[in-house]
């Protein structure tokens, strides 16, 4: 038996098993990147929701009976204590804080219109991004709006000098980054291009 006619055998084989293992570590990577992708589409999505939700709320204070720790009864006293209750309603939206819209109104920079314009569409715009990222539905149009709006949050702040929440508006900005950057590992959207 020729030794050269069994070296081409063997070193084909393993090239044929080294392929195999490529191609399934690269299948795995690209299901990594999906799984990295979804993480972070579920995240920005939820976090942008529930931004725009609690525009939405107020919490308006209650006069309720003090309740008796021993017998778990309101106090036979008749004592009534104010609690501060939580509540969502339209009536209740402020896209942007009362103490940041003074601060706002003082800035010179900061046109009136553009402040007017913003406090209305910013909860309304986290809604509809963390809806459309949750469901897939034009991911990097919505990825585009919510960079945009924690850019424009990012302004707003700088003016103000509020440099602690500017740090953490960047790290919004870094994760919608990540998330473009993986973008192309979309699966199971609604529209896939957009």
């Amino acid at each position: 038996m020729n030794k050269s006619a069994v070296e081409p055998e063997i070193a084909n084989g393993q090239r044929t098993n080294l392929s195999q293992l490529n191609l399934d570590s690269g299948r795995t990577a690209q299901w990594d990147y999906t799984l990295a992708f979804w993480g972070l589409r579920l995240w920005l999505g939820a976090r942008a929701l529930f931004v725009g939700i609690q525009k939405y709320a107020a919490y308006k204070s209650v006069a309720m009976p003090l309740i008796d720790p021993a017998t778990g009864q309101p106090d036979a006293s008749g004592v009534m204590v104010n609690v501060n209750v939580k509540s969502y309603a339209l009536a209740n939206y402020a896209g942007i804080p009362v103490g940041l819209r003074d601060k706002f109104a003082h800035e010179p920079l900061f046109p009136k219109f553009a402040l007017v314009a913003f406090d209305k569409l910013l909860g309304p715009a986290f809604i509809l991004t963390g809806l459309m990222l949750i469901i897939g539905l034009g991911t990097r149009v919505s990825l585009l709006v919510q960079g945009l709006l924690f850019v424009a949050l990012t302004v707003g702040l700088v003016l103000i000098d509020q440099n602690d929440g500017v740090a953490y508006l960047g790290i919004h900005i870094l994760l919608v980054a990540a998330a473009f950057v993986l973008a192309r590992h979309n699966r199971f959207a609604v529209l896939k291009k957009w």
